[in-house]
Order: structure tokens, then C-alpha cells, then sequence
């Protein structure tokens, strides 16, 4: 399946969202004084970098995470907290289904990747419950 110039770039931007939040889900599990978040970030570090995969196989690409957000998220941590901070990133996490939804229309492998991120922003919100 030929992918279009636009496709590619919305699947590249994807990708290195997805390899940035790998680092960042695990520097919040370093940051965190909750356990259960620990464990919950370092999960969904997983999933994402499985989600980076996806993307990787339909762009070709190989892409370096960025570290900027795995910088910034911990800093923000503990400036202005987790009830603050969690629904910031579950935000982004609702804003990546959002970005998904042309794709995914025609890759359909995406369409778990965009379930996986609603569900990770419901999970993040979660913890503050």
C-alpha cells in the first residue's frame, strides 16, 4: 500500500510522540513517590514503545526518542504536583487518538495503538482517584 506524502508525515510525528513518551513515562516512574504510579508508568512505557513499533513498521524509520519531555515531566512533578500534572498528560494522551483517527482509518493496525492511548489517558487520570 502506496502511503502519501501527508500519511507519512502524520505517521512519523507518531512515531517519535510515541518513542518520547517512553522516556518519559519511565523518568515520571523515577520521579514519583507513589508506588502504583511507578508501576503504572513503567507499564505504559512498555506499551508505547510496543505502539513505536507499529509506526516504525509502516514508516520504515528508524527515529531517536527525544528528551525533552522525559526532562520537563519531572520537573513539573514536583512544582505543581500530580493532581495537576496527571490530567496535563492525559490530555496528551486523548489529543494522540485524536491525531490517529485519519490513519488509522487505513492502517488498520493503528486502531488498537488508538484504543491503547484513550485508555492511557483514563488510566492516568485514574490514579488521582
Amino acid at each position: 500500500m502506496e502511503i502519501t506524502a501527508d500519511e507519512m508525515k502524520v505517521l512519523l510525528k507518531s512515531q517519535q510522540g510515541e518513542l518520547d513518551a517512553v522516556l518519559m513515562y519511565n523518568a515520571l516512574a523515577k520521579a514519583v513517590g507513589n508506588q502504583r504510579d511507578a508501576e503504572t508508568f513503567r507499564t505504559l512505557a512498555a506499551e508505547e514503545g510496543h505502539h513505536a513499533s507499529v509506526f516504525r513498521s509502516l514508516t520504515g524509520t528508524d527515529l531517536s526518542p527525544k528528551k525533552t519531555m522525559a526532562v520537563l515531566l519531572p520537573i513539573l512533578y514536583k512544582i505543581i504536583g500530580r493532581k495537576r500534572l496527571y490530567p496535563l498528560i492525559a490530555k496528551g494522551e486523548y489529543s494522540a487518538v485524536k491525531n490517529y483517527e485519519p490513519v488509522a482509518v487505513r492502517f488498520t493496525e493503528i486502531e488498537s495503538v488508538k484504543n491503547d492511548e484513550k485508555r492511557h489517558g483514563d488510566t492516568v487520570i485514574n490514579l488521582l482517584k
